[in-house]
């Protein structure tokens, strides 16, 4: 990080802070994570490594676990930043980013438009297919249907429209034991959501890019092969243990990195991502460069032990305190309360 002496003085919010190691001055950071959503356990585990980075590296943390009445704990903490660590509905849909918007208060991740649309498979298709990045087709079905025919040809897959890991997720083949049409009573998404996406299913690798933004302009970090030992990349084996082998740097043709790495900065920059992304790819190896797809672009990634841009942030020489803290100073540039540059 260099010495004392190498960061220059930091005004945020109008107050004036000294020189010290960190790239940032000491902060009150309001840790905003768990939520109710699907994802809440994921959530915490990513609150908790955020918060206890920050204050390994000095700053002040307040961390919320949000409820309903999150406005009123905002507004009472008064910090200098929010650290958006939750996932799913409503903390990376648009809605806690609109009402921080409507307080003034600064926060790290995505925006309101661009967290609508990017939490939405659909939207984010007809955001970024028209400008050359390929997408799986498929549509929106509704899931009272799929009790009497297969909306697509056997492979497909069902997913919850504005949904992320992977909850929710199924694949429907001629073997599977949902039944031939799919049976009322067999255990699937249709059981939660009234409609679903149904694409067609791309067989071969699941790859991962993940996108990092910064006072330089964002950029692409490397490319991650996850190889699951169920066969598919779902919930639980996202965030279990030992369920998911990591192939970091993945042993992929330099054509398919180098399209992943494109694929995935161009989509941040399109949909109007902040802090950092993630975008993920199914690739057929049998069709080279024609068998690449991104399915889609997560605008808040998790930060747990198991999570991708850690890693692959770390691969980049990038640990996890200064990741942290380069996602907050992407927010405060943002908004406007940092003058001054490392």
């Amino acid at each position: 990080m260099g010495n004392s002496a190498s960061w220059p003085v930091r005004r945020i919010a109008g107050k004036e802070y000294g020189r010290r190691v960190s790239k940032l001055p000491n902060l009150h950071v309001a840790v905003l994570m768990g939520g109710w959503a699907n994802e809440r356990p994921v959530s915490l585990m990513s609150g908790e490594g955020v918060a206890k980075a920050l204050e390994a590296r000095g700053h002040r943390v307040t961390r919320i676990d949000m409820e309903r009445d999150i406005a009123l704990r905002l507004h009472e903490a008064a910090p200098d930043v929010v650290f958006n660590a939750l996932h799913g509905v409503p903390g990376e849909d648009g809605t806690v980013q609109g009402m921080m918007d409507l307080m003034g208060v600064p926060y790290t991740h995505s925006g309101l438009a661009t967290s609508v649309i990017a939490i939405d498979k659909e939207l984010t298709k007809h955001a970024l297919v028209p400008h050359g990045i390929p997408m799986p087709g498929g549509r929106i079905v509704k899931s009272a249907d799929l009790f009497e025919a297969d909306p697509l040809d056997r492979p497909y897959v069902l997913k919850p429209v504005n949904e992320g890991s992977s909850v929710g997720v199924a694949i429907v083949t001629e073997e599977s034991n949902y039944g031939n049409p799919i049976r009322r009573d067999a255990e699937g998404p249709w059981q939660q959501f009234s409609s679903l996406l149904a694409e067609p299913y791309i067989r071969g690798r699941e790859l991962t890019t993940a996108v990092l933004g910064g006072k330089d302009g964002p950029r692409a970090l490397t490319v991650t092969e996850l190889v699951p030992k169920s066969g598919f990349y779902d919930f639980n084996a996202k965030y279990t243990d030992g369920m998911t082998e990591h192939v970091c740097p993945a042993k992929v043709p330099d054509a398919i990195a180098r399209l992943c790495l494109d694929y995935a900065l161009k989509a941040h920059e399109l949909l109007g991502c902040r802090g950092t992304s993630r975008s993920d790819f199914r690739w057929d190896d049998e069709q080279g460069e024609d068998g690449l797809f991104l399915l889609e672009t997560n605008t808040q990634p998790g930060m747990t032990p198991l999570s991708l841009v850690p890693e692959q942030a770390k691969h980049c020489g990038i640990e996890y305190g200064e990741l942290v803290e380069t996602i907050i100073e992407d927010a405060l540039i943002h908004f406007g309360k940092l003058e001054g540059s490392a």
